[in-house]
């Protein structure tokens, strides 16, 4: 296993000095933000990516993950409950196709980067739409974007969380088996796994075999604690039981550190976060 960062974190900053930041850390990998202010893919020209590669090259770190869950970047003025919208199981089918070929951009910028998935969030289903009909149009988006990806050797890791369509580890396992197709996983978050009320090692032991790729912070309160992404060590999660689940299920991926909560002190998040956890990769 490596220790990834997420760029997330470092919406102050461009994404190339995001990237050396993160790698200026000790981290081996950087999770791109697929999203304003980073990689907003109707606005993410060539030239963003020769910066972004340049950035690759110079530093020497590889990307763990493109994270496709958000695209807050769709509205001139974000209301805070925008964030899975417009989401691969909106009602409206035109949205729900921007959507689609929004992950699609997100999976060319995986291939460009050489790293080996996107993440994808359900989206949560809107007031008049039965969740049936989410889950069918889920299913729909998530075909197409499949058909898309696979060719390209990109894997979807669906990240369910508390309070969305698809939030639990037993309901996205069950999502896997529905799409029935080898693409398809889950990006595992640890924190939500713990905030839904699941034990993380457990979560992470029923999912064995799917893991996309893994995302960590803290937790205040441990299991069912308050869904806030905290710095490793100021929570009450065990990483010590984590990391041992992950070796156990055999998992040699990326984890990443999602810690977009710290904007105005990114450097001490990823300092702090890389010292709790270097330990065990």
């Amino acid at each position: 296993m490596k220790l990834a960062f997420s760029t997330n974190a470092y919406t102050n900053h461009t994404l190339p000095e995001a990237v050396r930041r993160i790698a200026g850390h000790g981290y081996a990998g950087v999770e791109i933000l697929g999203d304003a202010p980073h990689a907003y893919f109707p606005e993410f020209d060539a030239d963003d990516e020769a910066a972004l590669a340049d950035a690759l090259d110079d530093t020497g770190v590889a990307v763990s993950n493109v994270n496709a869950n958000t695209a807050t970047g769709y509205y001139d003025d974000a209301p805070p409950s925008s964030f899975f919208e417009p989401s691969v199981v909106n009602p409206d089918a035109d949205l729900r196709a921007w959507r689609v070929d929004y992950t699609k951009r997100a999976v060319d910028l995986a291939d460009a980067t050489g790293a080996p998935a996107v993440c994808l969030a359900s989206g949560r289903p809107l007031p008049g739409t039965m969740p049936e009909t989410a889950y069918d149009h889920l299913l729909d988006s998530l075909h197409d974007i499949l058909d898309y990806a696979e060719p390209r050797g990109v894997d979807v890791g669906i990240e369910f969380e508390p309070e969305l369509l698809v939030e639990s580890t037993d309901e996205v396992l069950t999502l896997i088996d529905d799409v029935g197709r080898d693409g398809l996983g889950v990006n595992l978050d640890v924190g939500h796994a713990a905030v839904y009320g699941e034990d993380p090692r457990e979560s992470i032991e029923k999912a064995a075999g799917h893991i996309t790729g893994v995302h960590l912070e803290d937790i205040a309160g441990g299991v069912r604690g308050k869904h806030y992404h905290l710095v490793p060590g100021d929570g009450d999660l065990d990483f010590a039981a984590v990391f041992d689940a992950l070796d156990g299920v055999g998992y040699d991926g990326f984890v990443t550190l999602e810690l977009y909560t710290y904007p105005d002190r990114p450097d001490e998040a990823a300092e702090r976060a890389f010292e709790a956890l270097s330990r065990y990769v």
